[in-house]
This record gives C-alpha cells, sequence and structure tokens, in this order.
C-alpha cells in the first residue's frame, strides 16, 4: 500500500534535472563545432530533441512549484505571505535577466547595448509568475475552483492562439515592451506561448493538492500523467483536425500543422511519470540542493559561458569550435565545476563573507581617499544620466 505523498521529492528531481539539462545544452549549442550539426545524425538528432523538452520542462515546474506552495497556504488573497514573497521573488528574476545582459562597455559610453533589452528566459519567468499571482489574486474573490480553471483555460488559449499572436510585429510599441510578445527584435523567449507551461503547471499542482494524500495517489499520478503524455505526443494533433472538421475554425488546423506545444506538453507528463516512479531512489540531498539553487546556477553558468558584463566568456573563444568528443567532455566538466561552484559558496557563504567584507572596506577606503576619485565618480554619474535618458527614450519608442 502507497503511504499519502509528503514532501514531492521528485520536483526538486525535475528541477535539478531541467537545470543540468540546461548547462550542457546552451554549453553544446554555443560551442560544438558546425560541421556536427548534422540533423541527420541519429545522437545529434536524439540530443536535439531531448534539449527541446528543458524550457517546457523548467516554466511547467516553475508554475507547479510556485503554486503549490501558493495554496497550500491556510490563508487567501493579500494576506497569504507567498503572495508577498512571490513578488519580490520575480522582480529579483526580471532584475537578473537584464542585469546579466547589460555590457559595462556600452554603459561606459553612456548607453545601453541593444541585446539589453532582449526579453530572456528569466524575465519570462518572472512576468509569468506575476501574471500567476494577478490570476491567483482575482480568483480570489470568486471561488477555490476558479483559479484551478482558470489556469487551466489560459494555458489551453495561449497554446491555441500561438499561430496568430506568433506572426504579430507590434511595431506601434516601444521595443522593450514588445520584447515581451514578440522575438523579431531579437527576444530569446516572449511571455507567449510559455506562460501556457507555467499556467498548466499551476493546474497539475491544484490537482496534486487535492489528492496527495489518497493512499494510490503515486499510482493514479503516473498512470494519468503517462497516458496523457502519450495522448498529447501522438494523438494531439489528429484531435485537433477532427475539431477543425467539425468547427471549421482555422486555427485549430494551424495549430495541428505546427503542434510543437501540446506535444512538448505530452513530453513533460512523461517525464513527471519516469520521475514519479523513480521517486524513492532520487532523494538525495546533492539533488535537492542543486533543483533549490536553480536561478543562482543559472546566473553563474550566464557569466562564464557568455561572458555577461564584460562578454569574455567561454564562448567568445571557442564559439562553435569544439568536436563533438570535446564537446561532451566539456558538457561534462561543465556541469560539474558551475553546481560544484555554487553549491560550496553556498556551504562556505559566511565564512566566504567573514573574509571578503573586511577586504572589501579597505578596498574601499583605499580608492575614496585617492585624489582622482571624485573625478572618476563625477565621469561616473555624468554617463548614468546619459544611460537614463536612453533607456527612458528606448521606453518611449
Amino acid at each position: 500500500m502507497n503511504k499519502p505523498a509528503g514532501r514531492l521529492h521528485f520536483l526538486d528531481a525535475i528541477r535539478a534535472f531541467a537545470i543540468l539539462m540546461m548547462l550542457q545544452g546552451h554549453f553544446v549549442h554555443a560551442l560544438l563545432e558546425d560541421v556536427s550539426r548534422n540533423k541527420n545524425n541519429l545522437i545529434y538528432s536524439i540530443w536535439e530533441y531531448m534539449r527541446g523538452m528543458t524550457a517546457p520542462t523548467f516554466f511547467t515546474i516553475t508554475g507547479f512549484i510556485f503554486t503549490y506552495l501558493l495554496i497550500k497556504q491556510k490563508t487567501s488573497g493579500l494576506e497569504n505571505p507567498r503572495v508577498i514573497k512571490g513578488v519580490k521573488r520575480a522582480v529579483k528574476v526580471i532584475f537578473w535577466g537584464y542585469l546579466l545582459r547589460l555590457s559595462l562597455f556600452a554603459l561606459a559610453e553612456g548607453t545601453l547595448n541593444p541585446s539589453f533589452f532582449y526579453v530572456d528566459v528569466l524575465q519570462c519567468i518572472g512576468t509569468s509568475l506575476l501574471l500567476l499571482i494577478g490570476v491567483y489574486l482575482i480568483s480570489c474573490r470568486t471561488n477555490q475552483c476558479a483559479f484551478k480553471y482558470g489556469v487551466l483555460g489560459i494555458g489551453i488559449i495561449v497554446f491555441l492562439l500561438q499561430p496568430i499572436y506568433n506572426t504579430c510585429v507590434l511595431a506601434y510599441l516601444p521595443d522593450t515592451i514588445a520584447n515581451y510578445f514578440t522575438n523579431k527584435n531579437g527576444s530569446v523567449f516572449t511571455l507567449f506561448p510559455w506562460f501556457g507551461y507555467v499556467c498548466f503547471g499551476s493546474f497539475i499542482a491544484t490537482m496534486f493538492l487535492k489528492y496527495k494524500d489518497h493512499k494510490m495517489f503515486y499510482v493514479y499520478g503516473i498512470l494519468i500523467s503517462l497516458c496523457l503524455g502519450v495522448f498529447l505526443m501522438y494523438y494531439s494533433s489528429a484531435v485537433l483536425m477532427d475539431i477543425y472538421h467539425f468547427t471549421k475554425v482555422g486555427v485549430f488546423k494551424a495549430v495541428a500543422y505546427n503542434n510543437f506545444l501540446f506535444i512538448r506538453l505530452g513530453n513533460v507528463f512523461v517525464l513527471f511519470s519516469v520521475f514519479m516512479l523513480l521517486r524513492n531512489y532520487l532523494k538525495h540531498p546533492l539533488i535537492n540542493k542543486i533543483g533549490g539553487k536553480t536561478l543562482s546556477i543559472y546566473i553563474i553558468h550566464f557569466f562564464v559561458l557568455y561572458g555577461s558584463w564584460f562578454g569574455l566568456g567561454l564562448s567568445r573563444f571557442f564559439y562553435h569550435d569544439l568536436s563533438p568528443v570535446e564537446a561532451v567532455i566539456g558538457a561534462l566538466l561543465f556541469m560539474i565545476g558551475i553546481c560544484a561552484l555554487v553549491l560550496n559558496y553556498y556551504r562556505y557563504e559566511d565564512d566566504i563573507k567573514t573574509k571578503v567584507y573586511p577586504l572589501w572596506e579597505q578596498a574601499y577606503a583605499k580608492v575614496t581617499s585617492n585624489p582622482y576619485f571624485l573625478d572618476l565618480i563625477s565621469g561616473v554619474k555624468s554617463n548614468l544620466v546619459r544611460t537614463f535618458r536612453f533607456f527612458k527614450h528606448a521606453l518611449k519608442g
């Protein structure tokens, strides 16, 4: 007989799996030589398909975990402590999304690099959390089921309307705002369709909370996740075409012909079933630690691989230059190195702060006593004013 579900360790494992997949995926995609990017190669095609599962999994699990913690509270609405924590977390994630794309060289010239305004995964996740909180607060005024079926409905609508909003250019909006809705200007991720995965993850969390104490919870959970995953992967396109033939609404046909969203959601459901099946083997503290430090891992990997502020990352020196063997070995070392760096920092965080802060205070005292310091500060202030004016102009379009 299965015991009722306590802490859902498989969620930490899925999150750890997703961040590790992201690390190796970004490394190989950025550094593998062009001649080896052959889609006719079975190994490369499998790797590419698996890499495509990373973002859907990450967004779905984000919606799941946030909602699970949100509605698990005994209070609701603004009295729910997870609302304020969620807003702070979302703002922090958005802030880091922009900060990682900042070029100090452009800032020194009193401007901002064009890529600073591109929307990437962190901005998309942060904004999705804010929208999810908004849906939660609105639904609290009605009944408990409103949130559950509200996020499910939003997720379905977002997926079904993808052929429509995917063609929008939004030239009438400032690029800073339009970048959240279109990738025509260079954004890597956009709010739609990715908010749809967050909504589906949120809906799954409501179902888990409802039935988590059932004695057959995991048995039913594995079977339902597996069946839904297989259905979405292999039969959703046919169903969409049947709906099109019945309703004559062209959007169903358009989605059926390019049905990557529902198929990838099916991948996520299958992944859920696998991790639930292996849940008893996924309780190692290391897995939990990696799954709990995904933001820090993402930030550090961005600096090491892409260079961030200075542009001096691995991709600057080895861009599309590694052989398959070098890429595989490098990806393994990259994953181990980034995770070890982040986890060891948090392990010795107090000691590091104790040793670094006095050195920082001494260095700051020496710098501020230098007669050229005031001139330097004056120049920085001038450039910051120019940067602010540039950013203000960008917002106005």
